[in-house]
């Protein structure tokens, strides 16, 4: 983060503009919307400037730029059309530890203006910390596609509840559930159509309320791994968790997301390294619930898919603990995906099974007669150890050793790695590549169409057949 978003309150503060142009009469107009005390320094200036000073807005000085002007600033802008006047201004006020931002020219700035959506008292900045200014406006306008204007309205309304819910609440655990239940309510609707006075009652309503704080479990998959590839419904129950149950598989940018004073737990699970047993966390989560906490329970891909969410779910019910269940990609479909691999195809497949590669559930060895069918499609998740092993069953069992295999590392995530063979080097090819988990193995004729289909982005790095991994992005 190469600048720190802060809001600044400029109220009657002096700020400094150097130039009489457009460009400083723009800059000028965002510090009065601020509030600001701004005064510009030029030896002429525009006629819309002069029209500012004349209304008492501003405080023009003719003059050229000397150390003098920047005595008891708090910013700076330099906006003229010469670098050495700018280089002036940003070298002394540099030197005095007084903001300064030379316009156009963003290593000569110590702040930046962002691009801003404006629903007061609701503000939104974006940065590109000054490498693309025009995608920052491009992001911007999205944004205010997407946020409704009875946002303001609607943060003036509840803000001015805060010290009643203070006083009302002692513990900021009680007053954010009390937030999340009116911004859930009616009071919402009301403001959106203007009916301001029959939000302020329901929220006196809700605020007079006997509060009966009932806990929550939300078991959500996380995906892959890729951020963007997290549901809706998930992302809006990461932020209202007051506690965060994590595993290992859930990746790092997608723990971003989740709300910054959350209690974050990990009962993640390696190959041999079980941090917290099963039967613990299924109990924590009870414990947790009960104690009137929110809890997102995010596990990596789908929960219900060899990701024990449907043994968590058993207790919360027993325990008659509420719960919402949000589905999420299982690694079959998104990393295929990802690697331009269609897990069905007329020509290729008809069917798909998804394995674990743990290769025994309940002491039972897998169908391997049904597994190695032809025109069908292997997904084995968690199965990088065991691949010798899965190499040797299915082979035996009648799949042909020219059987096209794909092995996705960190599938959908920026550091994607695809190897592909044949099934007959299934082993080596882990091996020889040095394969990690997350892993997922692909079995099956569709495995050949990656070098046709995969998406040669920069979040793929793949191999051609038994050879050496290139990156392709």
């Amino acid at each position: 983060m190469q600048y720190l978003p802060i809001f600044t309150k400029l109220d009657n503060k002096p700020v400094l503009v150097v130039g009489g142009g457009e460009v400083a009469l723009r800059k000028c107009r965002a510090f009065l919307k601020a509030r600001a005390q701004v005064t510009l320094v030029a030896p002429e200036f525009c006629q819309q400037l002069t029209e500012l000073a004349e209304q008492g807005e501003v405080s023009l000085v003719h003059d050229y730029f000397n150390e003098q002007h920047l005595n008891g600033m708090m910013l700076v802008i330099a906006a003229t059309d010469l670098d050495s006047v700018n280089s002036q201004v940003f070298e002394l006020a540099n030197q005095r530890n007084i903001f300064v931002n030379v316009v156009d020219d963003q290593p000569r700035c110590t702040f930046i203006f962002p691009s801003i959506v404006d629903r007061d008292p609701i503000t939104i900045a974006i940065s590109s910390a000054g490498t693309a200014p025009v995608l920052a406006r491009r992001l911007r306008e999205k944004l205010e596609t997407l946020i409704p204007q009875h946002i303001g309205p609607l943060a003036t309304l509840v803000g001015s509840f805060r010290n009643k819910v203070k006083q009302r609440f002692s513990h900021f655990a009680d007053r954010r559930q009390f937030w999340e239940t009116v911004f859930d309510s009616s009071v919402v609707s009301k403001v959106q159509t203007g009916n301001t006075d029959a939000a302020n009652e329901q929220l006196e309503l809700l605020l007079n309320a006997k509060p009966e704080p009932e806990g929550e479990v939300y078991v959500v998959g996380a995906g892959p791994g890729d951020p963007e590839l997290l549901t809706l419904k998930a992302l809006q129950l990461m932020q209202q968790a007051d506690v965060v149950v994590y595993d290992f598989l859930v990746s790092d940018e997608i723990m971003e997301l989740v709300r910054r004073d959350a209690e974050l737990i990990c009962v993640g699970k390696r190959l041999g390294d079980h941090s917290v047993v099963q039967d613990d966390t299924n109990q924590m989560l009870v414990d947790l619930a009960k104690q009137g906490k929110k809890v997102c329970r995010i596990k990596g891909g789908d929960p219900f898919i060899y990701g024990r969410g449907g043994e968590e779910v058993q207790v919360l019910a027993a325990n008659k603990v509420n719960y919402q269940i949000v589905p999420g990609i299982t690694a079959a479909a998104g990393c295929s995906a990802y690697a331009g691999i269609p897990l069905t195809h007329r020509d290729h497949a008809q069917a798909i099974q998804f394995v674990t590669g743990h290769c025994k559930q309940d002491g039972q060895e897998l169908d391997w007669p049904s597994l190695a069918k032809p025109n069908q499609t292997l997904a084995i998740y968690m199965g990088v150890i065991k691949s010798p092993h899965i190499q040797a069953q299915l082979l035996k069992y009648g799949r042909g050793a020219e059987t096209p295999v794909a092995i996705i590392e960190n599938g959908t995530r920026k550091n994607q790695r695809v190897v592909t063979g044949q099934l007959g080097e299934l082993a080596d090819l882990v091996s020889r590549h040095s394969i990690i988990s997350p892993a997922l193995l692909i079995i099956g004729e569709v495995a050949s169409l990656h070098q046709q289909l995969a998406w040669f982005g920069d979040k793929i790095q793949t191999s051609s057949f038994a050879q050496p991994i290139t990156d392709v992005a």
